[in-house]
């Protein structure tokens, strides 16, 4: 079993990391802050509602981490760049960026002809928002000659899923700028990581309605740790990777298949425009804990799974 050198272990070393996590008031961005935090980093934290944004910043330094919170609205260049400014001004420098703020839609096409409005508003946040934290982060990173910039994307991308037209289309379109901008900044000590992220039980997915089974905040938070640590350029899961690979290579059956999966699981109440009386994300179903060998044998897969091209590049 090959060592870690030293260099390499302080290379992938969180200890005094200036990281800014947007939308980081709950859901994946605060597991994410709690995480790093735990890891020895600096969290920087933005988000819009300021009163979630100081519960955070509170749980951690509680626990003897090191948190910020700066409100920030990520669609609105004045805020953003006031924002970085005086984030730069009180903590020198950021090493790195998790664009996480994220807005989902999941409404079919033919309930959204009247809604130019929904695709607007999820480009707004996870496209133009992640480009302009880029951009306002970019020339201290390249002077420094050390960055990395994590973006949360979604395996859904890969996948093509039903109803999610305005969403997965603005995730698309920050994933082809990360990958452009990942070959530019090479040589200035840049890094990009897309993580194509499986569904997530966060606030954001409550008034869709029940999706099937989804990962932890936590999970989320622990991947996003390796990404700034490992910093591969992507971060797939195997069910995303299996997508991909069906769009190319038996692209008529792959449409076939997400076509039953469209007619399997309707429009939610909310994307129909009817009232929904709850918001809140949904709870994992109640069960035993695992014994030892499904420990054993779930560990033994999720390694195996790394060797699928594209869980971990």
């Amino acid at each position: 079993m090959s060592q870690i050198s030293p260099g390499e272990r302080r290379r992938r070393d969180l200890t005094d990391r200036h990281v800014v996590i947007t939308g980081a008031s709950s859901g994946i961005g605060r597991a994410a802050a709690l995480a790093i935090a735990d890891r020895g980093g600096v969290v920087l934290l933005l988000a819009r509602r300021a009163d979630e944004l100081a519960a955070v910043v509170t749980e951690i330094t509680d626990a003897g981490g090191r948190a910020y919170g700066y409100p920030c609205d990520v669609t609105d260049t004045e805020s953003v760049d006031a924002t970085v400014k005086t984030i730069l001004d009180r903590h020198g420098h950021v090493d790195m960026l998790v664009n996480n703020a994220g807005r989902s839609i999941r409404r079919a096409i033919h309930r959204s002809t009247d809604r130019l409005h929904d695709f607007e508003r999820t480009m707004a946040v996870n496209y133009f928002g992640a480009v302009r934290m880029t951009l306002a982060l970019l020339p201290q990173m390249r002077e420094r000659g050390f960055g990395q910039i994590v973006n949360i994307s979604s395996a859904g991308v890969q996948a093509a899923t039903p109803r999610f037209a305005a969403y997965l289309a603005s995730k698309a379109a920050l994933d082809k700028f990360a990958e452009v901008a990942a070959v530019e900044t090479l040589a200035d000590g840049v890094g990009f990581t897309t993580i194509h992220m499986p569904l997530v039980r966060t606030p954001m997915i409550a008034p869709s309605g029940d999706q099937g089974p989804a990962e932890s905040p936590e999970w989320a938070a622990s991947t996003i740790v390796r990404a700034l640590t490992e910093r591969p350029k992507r971060i797939d899961v195997p069910l995303g990777t299996l997508a991909e690979y069906g769009g190319i290579f038996t692209p008529k059956f792959r449409d076939r298949i997400m076509h039953r999966y469209y007619r399997a699981l309707p429009d939610s109440p909310a994307a129909k425009g009817e009232s929904v009386v709850e918001v809140t994300a949904p709870a994992p179903a109640d069960q035993k804990p695992p014994s030892t060998a499904r420990k054993v044998t779930g560990t033994a897969l999720r390694r195996a799974a790394r060797w699928v091209p594209g869980t971990h590049w």
